[in-house]
C-alpha cells in the first residue's frame, strides 16, 4: 500500500473528480483499489475552499511502485490493531477471576468489549440506567429540573461523552493502532463510516446512543454481563490486595468476590473519589479548566471561517482559539460545537453546570463552544487530593443559585458591565434546560473573569463578531477533566493491588477516543494479569 497527502480538490467536486486527481498524481497508473486516508477543509484561500485528502492506494506492479515512490508517493505506515491475550478457558473461570469494570463510559465498554471477545467474561457495574432509559431522565430533567443523582449527562450507560458533540479526535500518539480500532468499532456498532477519514470525527450524541447500546449487546452475547443501577460503594481489601465490592442495586447492599478492578467511573464520580480517598487509594488534586459557554449564530461564525457565499454543502464550522492574558493566564476555547446546543450537565443537588451537546447533523442555528482557563492545585489551597473537586463544587453552588436552579444566562455586553442582562439582542440560545437571566462575575473567580474579558476583546479580533454584544454567555462550565488523578504504576495498577484505576475519571485520558484506548489498554493488563495467576 502506498500513500498520497495533499491531494486538493474545491469542495464541489464530484467522486469521478477526485479519480482523475488521483490519475493524475499516479501519472496515468491505474490502482488496484485507493481509499480515503483523511479528509480536512482549507479555507486559507476563500472564497475558493478545498477539501484536502490523503489517499492509501494498492497497486500491482513493483517497478511502477519504484516510479511511483519518486512521484512523492509512501509507503503506508497503518498499523492494525491485535488484543495480545486471550482465554481459551473463559467458560471454567472461577466467579471471583472475573475482571469487574466500574462504570460503563468510553473506557468501561471497549475495556469490557475486548475482554469479553477474548474469553474473560467480564462483569460491568453502572450506577446509572441503560442509554434509552437515561435519555428519557435527561429529558425530562431538562423539561422541569427534576434531576436523577443517579442518572443523568453525567451517570449512565456511555458516560457524560453520549450527550455531548461527539468528538472522536484525539491528540494521544497512537503507536499500536488503538485509535484507529476505537474508530472502526464505532463504525461497526452504527457511526458513520466517514468518520473513519474526516481530520476532525463526529458523531453526534443521536447515534451514539445507538453505538452504545450496541457495544453493550455484543459484550452479552459473549459472556459477559452488564448491569444498571449498580452503584460500587466500597472495597474489600486483603493486605493491599482487592478481594471484593460493596454493590448498591435495587435497594440492596451486597457483596461482589472479584480480585481485578477495572475503576472507569467518570470525571463527575465525586463519591467515588471521596471513597477512594477515604481508603487511602493514592491520589493527587490535578489542573483542569472553568469558565462558560459562549454562543454565536452559526452563520456568523461559518461566514467568518469559510467566507460569505461559502457552499451549502459544507459542515458548520468550527474554530480553535487561544491567548496568553495579561494576569499571566492562557484562556482558551474547548469543545467547540458547530451547530449544537448548551445544556444544563448538572448531576447533583443544588449544583449547576453546562456543557455542548450536537446531533449528527449539527443542525442548530448556534454554534458554542467552552471558553476556559486552566486552573492549577495551587488555585486551590494546599495539597488535599479533593481541593479541586471541592473547588468545581463550590463554584457550581453559585451558579444555581445565580439561576435560582436554572442556567445563569448573560449577554457579553452585560458580562462587561458587571450586570444582570434582561433581554437578548438579535438571536436567542439554543438551550437544553432551564435558564434565567444572571450575572455570571457572582459564580466565578476575580481571575476568570478578567480573563474572560481581555479574552472575548482578544478573540473578536480573530473572529470578526465574536466579541458582539449580544453574544450569550452561560455557566458554569467546571467539567472540562477530572480534578483528580488516581496513581497507578507500570502495571496500571493502584498500590492496591487489583484495583486499576482508567479513563478519563481516573486522570488518564480527555475525550470519548481517548478513554476508550485507555479502557483497551488497561484491559490488556488485566488479562495478563488473569493468565498469570
Amino acid at each position: 500500500m502506498l500513500r498520497l497527502t495533499q491531494v486538493k480538490l474545491l469542495v464541489t467536486h464530484t467522486k469521478e473528480d477526485l479519480k482523475a486527481a488521483i490519475l493524475k498524481k499516479t501519472g496515468g497508473i491505474e490502482p488496484k483499489t485507493f481509499h480515503i486516508i483523511k479528509r480536512a477543509v482549507d479555507a486559507r484561500k476563500k472564497p475558493d475552499i478545498y477539501y484536502s485528502y490523503t489517499i492509501e492506494a494498492a497497486f500491482k506492479d513493483e517497478k511502477k511502485i519504484r516510479i511511483l515512490k519518486k512521484r512523492g508517493w509512501t509507503e503506508s505506515e497503518r498499523i492494525s490493531y491485535r488484543f495480545p491475550f486471550s482465554n481459551t478457558g473463559h467458560a471454567d473461570l472461577a466467579p471471583e477471576k472475573r475482571p469487574v469494570i466500574v462504570g460503563a463510559g468510553p473506557a468501561g465498554l471497549f475495556a469490557g468489549l475486548l475482554l469479553a471477545r477474548h474469553g474473560f467474561a467480564p462483569v460491568v457495574l453502572e450506577r446509572g440506567d441503560p442509554v434509552n432509559v437515561r435519555r428519557q431522565k435527561i429529558e425530562t430533567f431538562w423539561k422541569n429540573n427534576t434531576l436523577d443523582p443517579e442518572s443523568n449527562v453525567q451517570f449512565g450507560e456511555g458516560g457524560a461523552g453520549t450527550f455531548s458533540d461527539g468528538k472522536l479526535n484525539t491528540l494521544v500518539k497512537d503507536r499500536f493502532g488503538r485509535n484507529r480500532f476505537v474508530l472502526e468499532e464505532f463504525v461497526r456498532h452504527g457511526a458513520p463510516e466517514e468518520i473513519l477519514y474526516e481530520s476532525k470525527p463526529h458523531v453526534g450524541t443521536d447515534i451514539l446512543e445507538d453505538v452504545v447500546s450496541s457495544i453493550r449487546e455484543e459484550i452479552r452475547k459473549l459472556g459477559g454481563e452488564v448491569r444498571f443501577r449498580a452503584k460500587v460503594t466500597g472495597f474489600h481489601v486483603n493486605q493491599f490486595h482487592v478481594t471484593g465490592l460493596k454493590v448498591q442495586e435495587g435497594g440492596q447492599e451486597y457483596d461482589w468476590s472479584c480480585e481485578n478492578v477495572i475503576f472507569a467511573p467518570g470525571h463527575s464520580s465525586r463519591d467515588s473519589f471521596r471513597m477512594l480517598h477515604k481508603m487511602g487509594v493514592p491520589m493527587s488534586a490535578k489542573a483542569f479548566a472553568i469558565g462558560v459557554r459562549v454562543a454565536h449564530p452559526a452563520g456568523m461564525i461559518n461566514n467568518s471561517q469559510y467566507g460569505i457565499g461559502y457552499p451549502d454543502i459544507l459542515p458548520p464550522a468550527s474554530y480553535k482559539l487561544t491567548h496568553q492574558c495579561k494576569n499571566g493566564r492562557g484562556i482558551y476555547s474547548f469543545c467547540m460545537c458547530p451547530g449544537g446546543y448548551v445544556i444544563n450537565s448538572s448531576s447533583e443537588k443544588d449544583m449547576l453546570c453546562v456543557n455542548g451537546m450536537s446531533y449528527h447533523k449539527r443542525g442548530s442555528k448556534n454554534s458554542n463552544s467552552a471558553i476556559i482557563t486552566t486552573v492549577t492545585p495551587e488555585d486551590f489551597s494546599g495539597n488535599d487530593p479533593l481541593a479541586g473537586l471541592r473547588f468545581q463544587e463550590q463554584y457550581e453552588k453559585l451558579a444555581f443559585q445565580a439561576g435560582d436552579g436554572k442556567i445563569p444566562v448573560q449577554l457579553l455586553g452585560d458580562f462587561f458591565r458587571n450586570r444582570a442582562s434582561s433581554c437578548f439582542g438579535e438571536f436567542t440560545p439554543e438551550v437544553k434546560g432551564m435558564w434565567q437571566f444572571a450575572n455570571l462575575h457572582t459564580c466565578l473567580p476575580d481571575y476568570i473573569c478578567d480573563s474572560l474579558t481581555e479574552g472575548m476583546e482578544a478573540f473578536g479580533k480573530k473572529i470578526h463578531g465574536y466579541d458582539r454584544e449580544d453574544t450569550i454567555l452561560l455557566g458554569v462550565e467546571t467539567r472540562t477533566s477530572s480534578p483528580v488523578r488516581i496513581e497507578r504504576n507500570s502495571s496500571n495498577q493502584s498500590k492496591i493491588e487489583g484495583l486499576f484505576p482508567c479513563g478519563e475519571g481516573a486522570g488518564y485520558a480527555g475525550g470519548i477516543t481517548s478513554a476508550a484506548m485507555d479502557g483497551i489498554k488497561v484491559a490488556e493488563t488485566v488479562a495478563e494479569k488473569i493468565l498469570d495467576s
